[in-house]
């Protein structure tokens, strides 16, 4: 079986280390499978870049041009959303022609355009699209917030400025997609249970085929225990670590105000439990007096580039918290579990499929820092088997698990 995978890069971004994390389960399992990507930047031999940078560059900028024109030149929402107006060519790409099967990661910011992908759709060959957020269900947006338009035809979009009318940009791209979408037999695989939710709600893919599988973890690297000392970090290993880890701590979409806010009730509510305990933030932060609210002990690392640093690091600690307002699969909670750390989080995403509520971590109410704080207390008195909770998710999330899923879908699809 030759297996295609598309994504926009191979290793810049959430999307692109599970989709590589994907090849490479894939491949254990014997399965001849290469990447297609815009941009390159690891040294793997079947990773392919599919053109220069600057035909690369003309892609995103043509694309991003026409958002900021009827954006009425406003930049803050400008990569909230996108259009797939523009792309790169791949229906005649040697890897693409040569596969049985088609997998689309995300493809946006110039990878692929809505009429590249009809190019592919015609060449009758099985097409998977594994959904890493809420872009194929909506007209425009990567993440739909509070909005419900997308149950509908979109249109009056909050992330454009166009006087919020009905037929918008993204209305008009609701279009193209409903068209698409219902000449074509594409088999669409969100990574979460909540994600598949908002896709049986849409009116694009409520009568599509959907399937959950989720994103492939390499369980088997993560320990419960630290294997040697950590160096270079000021951390008092003998309090409880209570842990926060996100590529930008305080990215809107991460709730960064909640988690301050939390630990300050905790410092309040639990004083003995706050006094031994320490907050430790792995992270990039733009504006770091945002931590200077807070009024426990804490620590923040920058960011870490060593991936056996962040796992040594999940091993030493006792909680690893997220207060994302929106996480389609909260990869540092399944990272985290996997070392032995207790998951406490807000629910709005596939925390669900991770947690079971004061059982394996604590599934907190919706935007209430007390209950977070409420979550870390019980988190530090439970203690929670770390054996049992490292198994918890090898179940669910490890790769080989994964990848049969994954076969399992494509030997289906070529039945057919």
């Amino acid at each position: 079986m030759k297996v295609t995978l598309l994504n926009h890069s191979d290793t810049l971004g959430g999307a692109s280390v599970v989709t590589f994390r994907l090849m490479q389960a894939l491949q254990l399992q014997g399965v001849d499978v290469r990447l297609l990507v815009l941009m390159k930047s690891s040294d793997n031999e079947a990773v392919t870049q599919v053109c220069s940078r600057s035909r690369r560059n003309v892609a995103f900028l043509l694309e991003r041009l026409n958002i900021f024109l009827r954006n009425g030149f406003s930049k803050p929402n400008l990569f909230k959303v996108s259009t797939a107006t523009h792309g790169v060519s791949l229906a005649s790409h040697p890897l693409v022609k040569d596969a049985d099967v088609i997998v689309i990661n995300w493809i946006n910011q110039g990878m692929l355009s809505l009429a590249g992908l009809e190019d592919l759709i015609r060449l009758g060959k099985p097409i998977v699209w594994t959904m890493h957020d809420m872009w194929c269900l909506t007209g425009i947006c990567h993440h739909a917030l509070e909005c419900e338009r997308y149950k509908e035809e979109c249109g009056k979009c909050q992330f454009i400025k166009q006087g919020k009318v009905k037929n918008d940009l993204s209305h008009s791209t609701w279009v193209r997609k409903k068209n698409l979408y219902n000449s074509s037999n594409i088999h669409f695989v969100p990574v979460s249970t909540w994600l598949a939710g908002k896709c049986a709600e849409s009116t694009l893919l409520g009568n599509q085929h959907v399937e959950v599988i989720h994103n492939a973890f390499p369980i088997e690297f993560y320990k419960t225990k630290p294997t040697s000392p950590i160096q270079g970090f000021d951390i008092d290993y003998d309090k409880n670590l209570i842990l926060m880890g996100a590529a930008r701590l305080d990215d809107p979409i991460k709730g960064f105000e909640y988690a301050v806010e939390a630990l300050n009730e905790f410092h309040k509510n639990y004083p003995q439990l706050a006094e031994k305990s320490e907050a430790v933030f792995f992270g990039d932060i733009r504006d770091a007096s945002l931590l200077e609210n807070i009024k426990m002990s804490y620590r923040h690392l920058g960011r870490i580039n060593d991936p056996k640093a962040i796992r040594q690091l999940y091993a030493s600690a006792q909680v690893v918290i997220s207060t994302s307002l929106y996480e389609t699969l909260p990869g540092t909670l399944i990272e985290g579990q996997a070392a032995g750390c207790v998951p406490v989080s807000f629910g709005k995403g596939g925390q669900a499929d991770i947690i079971d509520h004061k059982e394996t971590g604590f599934i907190a109410e919706y935007k209430s820092p007390q209950s977070i704080a409420e979550g870390i207390a019980w988190a530090i008195e439970t203690s929670p088997d770390r054996e049992m909770l490292h198994n918890s998710v090898k179940e669910k999330f490890a790769a080989d698990v994964i990848a049969k899923k994954y076969i399992d879908l494509f030997n289906r699809l070529l039945q057919k």
